[in-house]
């Protein structure tokens, strides 16, 4: 007999991660079946599950609040399919500012269906008080960053420590690559809005660290073809052409190969931190958002590497300071002074080490199958 499972993720990270880990849940447990809504790579693995990331993957408080009405049709429809298919369980996928609130309305709800939060969000850095809320309507807590495990446990919420994701895939791509002491990696994000902010400074600096040394060259992976024909637009614009090299979907591969990078603030700098690679994080939002963040936010640092190290590692530019003159400073001391390149590299190995071994979304499965009162059918 089917069991129903409903499993939401609304940004292109936790598609990955929901479509991994329903493949580790289908492969345990042949009876299990997949509603909800997430993205392409979820729909693949069950046509049960909508594709609603164009719509979904926004940040920030200004751009979430333009598309209130929307957000709030979705909740509808998905509360409406929910009670209709009485799942034994909701598995929410990251994506906090939507998942918690819809946790709520289904643990008032539905209360005998269970809630299991993966990729726990990050409320330790804007309201720790919201933790003990989270453990009054969440049944399961797995945690990716080794520190959360203890918050949650403290409220009351069971939790375990499943490592993180990034483990399981970047270990696969890992390769026997040889390092270029010229090249810098330029990361300017996955959404148009984040390159459309940050890619025409880091332009300017490479502009301005070319004046030092002819040899430096720069490489700047799209995450998509739409992605990689804006940047191209804002190379030409810039006369950087023979200078500034657009590639698609080898990030990873830039990652291993550059001598040091800037990077946008996000999964990108978690992803370099695991190679190994010595960068400077920058971030720029909307104004109101960033405000309304410098309110909430209570944490020292906003990348998760400095976050872990509990000390600065790499360079953070935040808004105002995410100019040419800082992020090409930060560039030129790795360039020239390869001593220091070195050391940051391997504190960046040592953190990332923290964050468990392979097989991170079978663990996860397996604490799921637990706690839904079922054994793995697979050793």
């Amino acid at each position: 007999m089917s069991r129903s499972i409903y499993i939401i993720a609304g940004e292109v990270s936790g598609d990955t991660h929901g479509a991994e880990l329903m493949h580790e849940l289908q492969t345990h447990s042949t009876e299990l079946s997949f509603h909800g809504a997430g993205g392409p790579l979820m729909r693949s693995a069950s046509s049960n599950v909508r594709d609603w990331l164009e719509g979904a993957a926004v940040m920030g408080l200004w751009e979430v609040l333009f598309q209130y009405k929307w957000f709030k049709k979705q909740q509808t429809s998905m509360l409406q399919e929910i009670h209709e298919i009485q799942p034994e369980a909701l598995i929410l996928i990251d994506y906090p500012g939507y998942n918690l609130r819809f946790a709520r309305l289904v643990s008032e709800q539905l209360p005998d269906t269970k809630i299991i939060y993966y990729i726990s969000p990050q409320v330790w850095a804007w309201n720790k008080g919201r933790i003990y809320d989270m453990a009054s309507i969440l049944d399961k807590m797995l945690c990716i960053l080794p520190f959360e495990k203890a918050l949650f446990e403290k409220a009351g919420l069971d939790t375990s420590f499943v490592g993180h994701p990034l483990v399981d895939e970047l270990a696969e791509k890992t390769a026997a690559v040889t390092k270029d002491p010229q090249l810098i990696g330029l990361f300017p994000g996955s959404r148009e809005r984040e390159i459309t902010r940050l890619f025409p400074m880091m332009l300017e600096t490479a502009r301005r660290l070319h004046t030092r040394n002819r040899d430096w060259k720069f490489q700047a992976p799209a995450a998509s073809p739409k992605l990689a024909e804006l940047m191209h637009t804002m190379v030409e614009k810039s006369g950087l052409t023979e200078l500034v090299i657009i590639s698609e979907g080898d990030s990873h591969q830039i990652m291993q190969t550059a001598h040091c990078g800037c990077i946008a603030s996000g999964t990108a700098t978690l992803e370099a931190a695991y190679f190994g690679l010595p960068y400077c994080l920058v971030y720029k939002t909307a104004w109101p958002t960033y405000l309304a963040a410098k309110l909430l936010v209570k944490i020292k640092h906003i990348g998760l590497v400095n976050v872990l190290a509990d000390e600065t590692i790499v360079e953070e530019f935040i808004q105002g300071d995410a100019d040419p003159c800082h992020v090409e400073r930060s560039l030129e001391h790795f360039l020239t002074d390869h001593d220091h390149a070195a050391q940051v590299s391997q504190r960046l190995l040592e953190v990332t080490s923290q964050l468990g071994e392979p097989g991170v979304h079978l663990r996860a499965a397996k604490e799921i199958l637990t706690c839904l009162g079922e054994t793995s059918s697979q050793s």
